[in-house]
């Protein structure tokens, strides 16, 4: 068992930045000794160590648990015991700790939940509603903590009948427990109106029972909350409007109280009530307007209530999406009071905003464009009134259309003291004109009784160009051109590039990055929706392009005062790898000079890889420079970047490690050679602990494959590459990389070579097929038979097979491959196994006695999946990778660099997904009736429908 003083000396040195990476190694090289787990748990525990060591143990241990808890089967990694000792000792440790301490070991709790729980865990119920106490409330709010750590992962679930019966089992240990420590809660609250101590923890602990009440309902509305929502929601009601001056600061303005949040919880929860269970909670619903609207009028705009006011605004709006409720703010005089009682006061710019802008510009801007302001006032109004003018938009859009006059009005009597008054203009009428949400690829649709191209003329394009009284304002520009860009035409844009272009120049931060951001989106407007084609080329950047990337690179490098820093801007590096896609070959006698910032800007913050959007987007860089480098310049690329990506691999750098394998397999996949600076890379990439890391995997089977495609003299022994193929196979999350590999090992080693392992690879993919088999595993194999057919024959197929056992082709095609084949979804997928299972039946068993019984199935397979109309009427459209790049790229194990991405192999080139399959079916049917009376003998054995699908085909001109 590793040793507490040895781990806990190792996690202290994790938290001092010379010592951090080694400290790391150390103890992840502990990981797989029996109890570490255990162990660590126990550090966490020690109230003995300091709290940093503590804590780097309890984000260790969080982290610990998803990498080794389960395999992707779902099966434990640790020892059963050390299974079960973990699970008992967790929960009453968790219940002890300090509050920084019980997150992180309550979402380990939540990992392993998420696997074991109910079915695994069949004591944690009991345990938990036991612990629960009328009066310990400091044990109380410890276990409630666990709880919501485990149960708040019902929120984001789908519906299932075993999520409900999950449900159902913790409600039925939970749900009294839970009503009367509510009750009791509130009236312990009553009895210490001048205890603050007591209030404070009540506090706390009546704040973990509102979200545990969300976990509960966020599915449905179990009955026993139902019949007792008068209870419940009385109390709640109570709280929203509670005042105790022992809970609130008031020389705090920024920091929310437990009474504030509380509060916030309760409106989060009463929105879930009104989406939701209007029929239920209909008759408490006027209640909850009414409290609501006299705290948003009596809030003060401190933004430490800025959350309260935002769930408040976000109650309103669930309220004013049903039509009996919208009715009260249904005309003028009531629409006036929303807006000058509600909004008004909530959109206007603060003190602390502009504060924030000068002192943490890059949190601004985070706030502004990337949706973290989710719970600031001004996102909560803006939609607020989109519900509402979603419901009259005339009446909504003359009522604020007034206001927004007035308000230019004022600014226009004095604009240097009234600049607020424009920035509120902008605001407002940008959230009018706005219909749909704003989205990574601009607004799609507007306001129709507004006309955005005109305010621009008006009131944004001299922002653009002249003085402006406070910076704000010009910042204001740039985002409504950011927002509005799809509504300016291609010329009104070519006239705003250069304008955006010298803001790279100036000094405020916000405006620089507002510009590059706002250059970068409009790069990426494309044609029309479905469309590849972005309506900027290189041609219209080509006197440009230069200047842009070093005046965007000059601004990443100007924060370099440390690793964090330097990576703090992703919104510039973006910019920089949108112009290099548009630019294409345009600046290629750049590229040197750029790859060479690029390395430097990557060799300093793999010192501490801080930014995973920064990083990403200098690796996209990188790729979209060789993408477009010339053939006679690429060796020489490479070996620029080369050392650079040695030392992240020697180093170790996990977060660049799969950026940097993709980069070098590329390399090798465009060159015709392999460089030798990676030749020695071909060896060390098959050894074990290159595989362990999931986020390894694609990336370096990639450049396996890349090296076997370019150079099979590098692996003379095949035994370690079948290796890599045989752990991969037996992976159900990683098979797909398996065949792939395999696929490349049968096409490109010479058949000598490969002979005497051909048995065993069939053995490992039948034992797959027999032992745990997916449904994304047998398309898988069709689709390879396919392939290999293709490249290799169908009697290679057939005998491939049968050597396993004789006769044992018979029964993998008819119980897997006849099936299988019209399920086949993906186009090129269903492409190759259609055109390979044709051949497999005309060119290997139409003329073998053996295979006689297997031609009207295989006949009627192929017929239904060629004359389906989704083959006959499927396209292979446009997918918006960088929209799919948003949602899937960061936070994954894996990020895939869209500039360098590997087109999945096609055998057949030449025949087009769709139309050219059908034609080619048709040729080879043709072929087969030509031949003999061998269509004619089993033709008649399919159904009458196939028939006539096969006399369809034969029938195509």
């Amino acid at each position: 068992m590793s040793d507490i003083e040895t781990i806990a000396r190792f996690l202290a040195e994790s938290v001092v930045a010379s010592t951090s990476k080694n400290a790391e190694k150390s103890l992840k090289s502990l990981e797989n000794q029996d109890g570490f787990g255990l162990t660590l748990l126990h550090v966490v525990a020690s109230s003995n160590l300091p709290n940093p060591t503590r804590l780097a143990g309890a984000l260790f241990f969080k982290n610990f648990i998803r990498r080794k808890w389960i395999d992707e089967d779902g099966n434990h990694l640790l020892s059963p015991n050390n299974v079960e000792l973990i699970k008992k000792e967790i929960v009453p440790l968790m219940i002890a700790l300090p509050n920084n301490l019980q997150i992180q070991i309550g979402e380990a709790i939540s990992e392993i939940a998420d696997s074991d729980f109910p079915h695994r865990w069949p004591t944690l119920l009991g345990e938990l509603a036991s612990s629960l106490s009328p009066d310990d409330m400091v044990t109380n709010k410890g276990v409630l903590m666990v709880a919501h750590s485990i149960f708040k992962r019902w929120r984001p679930l789908f519906r299932s009948d075993e999520l409900f019966l999950e449900i159902k089992a913790v409600l039925d240990a939970f749900a009294v427990p839970f009503l009367n420590l509510l009750k009791s809660v509130d009236e312990q609250i009553s009895k210490n109106e001048g205890n603050e101590a007591a209030l404070n923890l009540l506090f706390d602990v009546l704040l973990v029972l509102v979200k545990l009440y969300y976990d509960f309902n966020c599915q449905d509305i179990p009955e026993f909350f139902e019949d007792n929502i008068m209870t419940g929601m009385g109390i709640l009601h109570k709280y929203l409007a509670y005042k105790n001056r022992l809970l609130d600061d008031p020389d705090e303005t920024e920091q929310a109280s437990v009474l504030i949040k509380v509060k916030s919880s309760i409106q989060e929860l009463v929105q879930l009530y009104t989406a939701r269970y209007e029929d239920v909670f209909g008759p408490m619903i006027n209640e909850f307007i009414q409290i609501t609207w006299d705290l948003l009028t009596s809030l003060s705009t401190d933004p430490k209530y800025d959350i309260l006011v935002s769930k408040s605004l976000s109650f309103l709006s669930a309220v004013s999406r049903i039509p009996k409720y919208f009715e009260v703010f249904n005309n003028e005089f009531a629409m006036n009071n929303v807006v000058e009682q509600i909004v008004l006061p909530n959109v206007m710019i603060r003190e602390s905003d502009i504060e924030l802008f000068e002192d943490d510009p890059i949190e601004y801007i985070r706030r502004d464009l990337e949706g973290s302001d989710t719970d600031t006032r001004r996102r909560a109004c803006s939609d607020f009134l989109k519900e509402l003018k979603s419901k009259n938009e005339p009446l909504v859009t003359n009522v604020f259309s007034t206001h927004i006059q007035k308000f230019f009005e004022l600014y226009q009597s004095d604009p240097s003291s009234n600049w607020k008054y424009k920035d509120l203009c902008v605001f407002l009428f940008t959230a009018l004109a706005v219909d749909a949400s704003v989205t990574s690829s601009g607004v799609s649709s507007i306001n129709s009784l507004l006309n955005v191209v005109e305010f621009f003329t008006k009131q944004i394009a001299p922002d653009l160009t002249k003085d402006v009284p406070h910076i704000i304002l010009r910042v204001d520009a740039i985002k409504y051109v950011y927002v509005f860009r799809n509504q300016l035409n291609k010329t009104q844009l070519i006239e705003i590039m250069p304008i955006l272009a010298e803001f790279l120049e100036v000094d405020d931060y916000v405006v620089y990055t507002y510009a590059a951001v706002t250059i970068e989106r409009i790069l990426t407007i494309r044609e029309s929706n479905i469309s590849s084609a972005f309506i900027f080329n290189k041609s219209d950047l080509s006197g440009s392009a230069n200047v842009l990337l070093t005046n965007l690179l000059r601004l990443i490098m100007k924060q370099n005062s440390s690793p964090e820093k330097l990576a703090e801007n992703e919104f510039i590096m973006r910019a920089v790898f949108r112009v290099l896609q548009v630019s294409e070959d345009t600046v290629q006698v750049m590229f040197p000079e750029l790859l060479s910032q690029l390395l430097s800007i990557i060799s300093a913050i793999s010192r501490n890889p801080s930014n995973p959007r920064f990083s990403h987007y200098s690796f996209e860089s990188i790729g979209t420079i060789m993408a477009y480098c010339s053939t006679e310049s690429l060796p020489a690329l490479a070996n620029t970047v080369m050392p650079t990506f040695l030392n992240i691999l020697s180093e170790d750098i996990q977060e660049f490690v799969p950026y940097v394998f993709q980069i070098i397999a590329y390399i090798v996949e465009k060159g015709s050679v392999v460089p030798d600076s990676i030749k020695q890379l071909a060896q060390p990439i098959l050894s074990p602990g290159i595989w362990e890391l999931k986020g390894n995997i694609p990336a370096v089977t990639r450049l396996l494959k890349a090296f076997i495609k370019v150079d099979q003299s590098l692996f003379p022994d095949l035994v370690p590459v079948l290796g890599v193929f045989q752990r991969l196979i037996a992976s159900k999350a990683y098979d797909v990389h398996g065949f792939e590999l395999l696929e490349d090992i049968l096409i490109f080693f010479d058949s000598n070579l490969l002979k005497p392992y051909l048995n065993q690879i069939a053995v490992l993919l039948l034992q797959r097929l027999q032992s745990s088999k997916t449904e994304r595993y047998v398309k898988k194999l069709v689709v390879f038979l396919g392939v290999i057919c293709i490249k290799r024959g169908a009697s290679f197929v057939i005998s491939f097979i049968n050597e396993v056992q004789k006769g044992l082709f018979s029964q993998i095609w008819s119980s897997f491959v006849v099936p299988t084949l019209p399920t086949i979804g993906n186009l090129l997928d269903r492409k190759i196994a259609l055109i390979g299972m044709t051949d497999i039946m005309i060119d290997g068993m139409s003329f073998s006695g053996d295979y006689t019984p297997l031609l009207p199935q295989t006949l009627e397979s192929i017929v239904e999946t060629a004359a389906s109309e989704s083959i006959a009427n499927m396209k292979s459209d446009y997918f918006d990778i960088d929209n799919l790049e948003e949602i899937t790229t960061f936070g994954s194990s894996f990020s895939r660099l869209a500039s360098i991405a590997e087109k999945p192999y096609d055998p057949l080139p030449g025949i087009d997904l769709t139309q050219g399959v059908r034609a080619h079916i048709t040729r080879r049917l043709r072929e087969l009736s030509q031949k003999g009376p061998i269509l004619n003998t089993f033709a008649p054995q399919i159904s009458a429908d196939a028939q006539s699908k096969l006399e369809a085909l034969l029938s195509i001109s």
